[in-house]
């Protein structure tokens, strides 16, 4: 997978991650092959791991975010 060094990882699911992020409650979540990133947003506003898809980088503040979270203009920066 070719990454840009300036952003924060994107990871391509294995079988040994896959597994670790299952054990973190995120059973359900991912297949195998996805690419996840850990983005911000949600109720919580912690980062957590989210399908790449459903992420929009922010080049502002460098990080990934909750896609709908940042169309709806609802995200916070602390």
């Amino acid at each position: 997978m070719n990454q840009n060094p300036d952003r924060p990882p994107k990871i391509l699911l294995d079988l040994q991650k896959l597994n670790e992020l299952n054990s973190m409650g995120y059973a359900g979540k991912f297949c195998l092959g996805d690419t996840v990133v850990i983005a911000c947003g949600g109720p919580s506003g912690c980062p957590k791991y989210i399908l790449e898809r459903d992420a929009i980088y922010d080049k502002k503040t460098n990080t990934y975010w909750k896609r709908d979270e940042y169309e709806g203009g609802t995200r916070t920066i602390s």
